[in-house]
């Protein structure tokens, strides 16, 4: 993926455990040509990591990224537990994020939704 690295550029960030769907997420939205780099993460964990500048992402100071695409199901933290913290922080609860899942179980749905 070829990214603008202008570092007033905001990011997406982009948490998928699936490399597969990861790779397709980055292909749409290069087909629009948003511009935007896309920062991706494999679980729950590392998106905190990213939004709480902390682990790998220490000392990152490139600010809150424009959207959070969010997979609900995924490994150490789930989507949902990520969009928990994100809407329960003073900080963060303006991101905008949009949940992603291949779940049919509408109990999925009814919670992101309510989380907000």
């Amino acid at each position: 993926f070829d990214s603008i690295m202008n570092p007033s550029t905001k990011k997406i960030l982009l948490a998928e455990d699936s490399p597969q769907d990861a790779e397709m997420t980055i292909e749409a939205l290069t087909s629009y040509n948003l511009g935007h780099e896309v920062v991706v993460v494999g679980d729950g964990e590392e998106a905190l990591d990213y939004l709480y500048a902390r682990g790998r992402f220490a000392g990152r100071t490139d600010g809150n990224p424009l959207l959070v695409l969010l997979d609900l199901k995924m490994p150490k933290v789930d989507g949902l537990e990520v969009l928990r913290a994100i809407k329960g922080d003073k900080n963060l609860r303006t991101l905008p994020v949009v949940m992603l899942t291949a779940s049919r179980e509408e109990q999925d749905v009814v919670k992101s939704y309510s989380l907000g």
